[in-house]
């Protein structure tokens, strides 16, 4: 298979020096970094806007394919993977990226939303994009931007974000480039490439004012992603979703396969001196076997995350990329993921993670209780409107000692004391209510002992904003 072969490091610095010369030709928009960004923050952008319909109107695929031929069709120029679902996409996709680039493979990898900076959506080989390549590539895209702007078929920023992506990938000669989508699968920007292999993760409920109201909706949805006669791997679902699913590779006549079904996989937690408590998994093809490996995340819905990245590699491996198995462990042991289970604070105990549904919340309460020793939990928490906000707050019931509610700095954050009545309402328990983040910490710091625990959580948003203004001041709180 041509596109298996693995790219030299002389043929990658060539190609950037050519891309590079391409780039002074054309008449630059933007002379720094911040200006170019500055243009595409005014772009459409869903991740923040309040009200929004799902729709193909909002939605544009066709949109999206004029933008990138205009620019080339950069995503037919690369081979990929895709990865849509629920939760667990970004640590799928990145432990997927990791094992092979560990391979030898040149790897680009793009997912979203970022933490704390934009340019953690995109990377190559675990390096992010940098200024002068971000730079670069917007205004590259000006001109088509622009031109489409004039015949009012403007681009969305996530639109042109991911197009940058596609740029960026053909300009470094990625072997193979891992997507995770956006919002969905079905409209998303993401769906306009035709990928080796698909992979979903757990589906739950999220953004039903969007994609629906129950799994079966929500699951079809993320069931756009399938093409036809493409492998399609997703983990056990429940029974409404994965009917979703097979109906729909059915009619895609897309084979799909199921972690702990089709393939032998299995986990267990486990915890011993020299290593603390973790969790090991085993999984068996015809063409791998993988005994008893550590995963490199904590908590039990990680595992499958990592089970599904491992399927997904091994089904790489049966339509010709060469992997070496112990290369991919060695590559996955090397993972690590910002926002995710993230200690940003030794004193006071501090740790953050982006769950942002009802599914992703009850996974961090696990994953709290099995891996991290405290006497008392206090959450700060702040979730976006467009969430299963009832559903989060029925979960943190269940492991929070003490709740306070506050809110992000996005557009589309619930106030604190809507939260707190709804908190109230669900399970009579008492709670406490800040509005900025600065205070929330300060009310927790006030609360807490040596042996507690405070955890931030409910958005992407919240986490960003607690590595960036916290991470550097908490000790002159």
């Amino acid at each position: 298979m041509a596109t298996t072969k693995k790219r030299t490091k002389t043929t990658t610095k060539k190609r950037t020096k050519r891309s590079s010369v391409a780039e002074v030709k054309q008449k630059a928009a933007f002379r720094t970094c911040d200006q170019a960004l500055k243009y595409l923050f005014t772009k459409t952008d869903y991740e923040k806007q309040q009200r929004l319909r799902y729709n193909a109107d909002t939605f544009d695929l066709s949109r999206m394919e004029r933008l990138l031929k205009g620019l080339g069709n950069p995503h037919k120029k690369i081979q990929t993977v895709h990865i849509a679902g629920t939760k667990g996409k970004g640590s799928t996709a990145t432990m997927l990226a990791r094992m092979l680039e560990e391979n030898g493979y040149s790897v680009g990898l793009y997912t979203s939303p970022h933490v704390t900076s934009i340019h953690e959506r995109i990377a190559v080989n675990s390096i992010l994009i940098s200024d002068r390549e971000l730079l670069g590539l917007i205004n590259r895209v000006h001109k088509t931007v622009e031109h489409m702007n004039a015949r009012n078929d403007s681009p969305t920023f996530f639109e042109i974000f991911t197009a940058l992506a596609f740029l960026h990938f053909v300009d470094k000669q990625v072997d193979l480039a891992v997507i995770e989508t956006g919002l969905g699968g079905r409209l998303d920007s993401t769906n306009v490439v035709q990928p080796s292999v698909v992979g979903i993760t757990s589906i739950s409920i999220d953004h039903q004012n969007l994609l629906g109201n129950d799994l079966s909706s929500i699951a079809s949805e993320k069931a756009g992603v399938m093409k036809e006669g493409v492998p399609v791997i997703t983990v056990q679902q429940e029974a409404t979703a994965m009917r979703a699913l097979r109906r729909h590779a059915t009619r895609m006549k897309a084979p799909l396969t199921v972690t702990g079904r089709d393939i032998d996989f299995s986990y267990r937690f486990e915890s011993s001196r020299e290593e603390g408590p973790h969790t090991r998994i085993c999984v068996t093809t015809p063409t791998s076997r993988f005994e008893h490996l550590r995963v490199p995340l904590p908590g039990e819905h990680q595992a499958i995350n990592c089970g599904l990245a491992l399927a997904m590699l091994d089904k790489l491996k049966t339509i010709g990329y060469t992997i070496d198995d112990r290369k991919a462990v060695d590559g996955l042991s090397k993972v690590k993921m910002i926002g995710r289970m993230e200690v940003i604070s030794a004193d006071p105990r501090i740790i953050v993670d982006a769950a942002h549904n009802a599914a992703s919340i009850r996974a961090l309460i696990q994953a709290i209780g099995q891996h991290v020793p405290y006497d008392s939990m206090v959450v700060i928490f702040g979730c976006n409107s467009d969430k299963d906000v009832r559903g989060m707050l029925q979960q943190l019931q269940f492991g929070a000692d003490k709740v306070i509610f506050t809110r992000s700095n996005s557009p589309k954050a619930v106030f604190p004391h809507d939260l707190a009545e709804m908190y109230t309402e669900i399970c009579g328990k008492m709670c406490q209510t800040a509005m900025t983040l600065r205070e929330a910490v300060r009310i927790a710091r006030s609360a807490i002992s040596r042996e507690d625990l405070v955890c931030i959580t409910g958005s992407f948003y919240l986490v960003g904003q607690a590595k960036q203004e916290l991470q550097n001041s908490l000790r002159g709180m």
